[in-house]
């Protein structure tokens, strides 16, 4: 071995993928996301465990940068893939539950985060204090939309009410989120950044004419009997360009993948739409662990004092409290019975690799410090976790059926059995 950066880049990527995916696949038979196995095998790297044994970093630095960029091509795939599937269609006839569950899963964590953090702001804020008030505020009423399709996936409850109905108010919670968060991003990089003005002319030329000229393509490509495959080079340099032009402006690139994905065009089932959006969902999975690993290195606890560990509990504390009551609280209030409004509420809990990635978006644009950062993947970590064993408390089956999504008769948590449950009232 020549003990090149090289070497060292090509080992290291084996290594942090080999071990994300095997911890991932622990956390999977545990009943948990492989997202949970992959940050803690990041764990194993970070300061936290490292320091108190006197070890160095794991990963030199003239390496981490070209580790950092794989892991970043990788979650803009997965967040083109979040774009695409956004699906205003989920709304239809079911407007009051959806905008109720929604509403209260957002207000009441956006209120209390942002009370929560007035006065963590000056150790915590490594920017603007208000910035920092606002960011934890939204951050705190994210739900993590492809964490929850994925336990609804695992659970078999997809096509249940139950999941249509906290499906389509997580999508549309992700996309005001990430809307808020854009609007967080170019105020916290306002200041000699006059780009960031040009924000929305970019998203009107990305729907009035990226789309149309994609649509044109597709249909050319549709007439010619091109498969999806040979198209996915076009998207992915289309991708890569959204990417650079929201950077460029001063906005986190995360936004500029979503914002790509959120234009597309859709496509009817089986069509070349369906076949690049299962290129991007493919180069994201690929890469998505490495993404994870390296956020779990840098995490940092072994610093923490009695301060930082009262604030991990009360940022964990709010998190759950809020997001919960709140989810219920509008739920009810929109009509749903006790035993559909309570399951909603605790899905709406999971966070995951949304609450993940704006964390590591604000450390990037210093909005908050490592520290802070640190509180914000251990709370992600907790409340996605949980989400399994509260729904098994509440009585809601690990797994509907085998193989065909039928659930079985009388369970409360169903709400294709509660008489209350009424999609169209609006």
């Amino acid at each position: 071995m020549s003990g090149t950066p090289l070497t060292t880049f090509f080992l290291l990527v084996a290594a942090a993928m080999g071990t994300a995916r095997l911890l991932g696949s622990v956390a999977r038979r545990l009943g948990q996301p492989p997202l949970i196995g992959e940050i803690v095998a990041g764990l194993l790297a970070s300061p936290t465990l490292l320091a108190p044994l006197g070890v160095g970093t794991l990963i030199p630095a003239e390496v981490r940068p070209g580790l950092t960029a794989l892991a970043d091509l990788g979650l803009a795939a997965l967040m083109f893939v979040i774009g695409y599937e956004l699906d205003a269609s989920a709304l239809r006839g079911r407007h009051t539950s959806v905008l109720g569950l929604t509403a209260g899963s957002i207000l009441l964590p956006l209120v209390a985060g942002g009370a929560l953090a007035v006065p963590m702001a000056r150790d915590y804020a490594a920017g603007d204090p208000t910035v920092f008030v606002v960011f934890v505020g939204v951050a705190l009423s994210i739900t993590a939309f492809p964490v929850l399709a994925r336990v609804l996936a695992d659970r078999g409850l997809t096509s249940r009410p139950l999941g249509t109905l906290t499906l389509a108010s997580a999508s549309l919670g992700d996309l005001i989120a990430w809307l808020c968060l854009a609007a967080v991003a170019a105020w916290a990089g306002s200041s000699g950044q006059a780009r960031i003005v040009a924000l929305p002319g970019y998203l009107l030329l990305l729907h009035f004419a990226v789309r149309p000229l994609l649509a044109a393509l597709v249909r050319r490509a549709e007439r010619r009997n091109i498969s999806g495959s040979h198209l996915l080079p076009v998207f992915l340099v289309g991708l890569m360009g959204s990417c650079a032009a929201t950077e460029w402006l001063g906005v986190h690139f995360v936004f500029g993948a979503f914002a790509f994905g959120a234009v597309m065009p859709r496509g009817r089932s089986g069509g070349i739409l369906p076949q690049v959006e299962q290129g991007m969902s493919q180069v994201g999975h690929l890469l998505l662990p490495l993404y994870f690993f390296l956020a779990g290195t840098a995490v940092d606890l072994s610093g923490f004092g009695g301060g930082d560990a009262l604030a991990l509990a009360a940022v964990v504390g709010t998190a759950v409290a809020a997001k919960m009551a709140g989810a219920y609280a509008g739920a009810r209030c929109c009509g749903l019975p006790h035993g559909t409004a309570l399951p909603a509420a605790v899905l709406m809990n999971t966070r995951g690799l949304t609450e993940i990635v704006i964390a590591a978006a604000a450390l990037d644009m210093h909005i908050i410090d490592r520290d802070f950062y640190s509180i914000m993947v251990v709370m992600a970590l907790l409340t996605t976790a949980m989400t399994g064993p509260l729904l098994n408390l509440l009585g809601v089956p690990a797994h509907t059926g085998r193989g065909h999504g039928a659930a079985p008769a009388g369970p409360t948590w169903d709400t294709a059995q509660e008489p209350g449950l009424a999609f169209d009232k609006s």
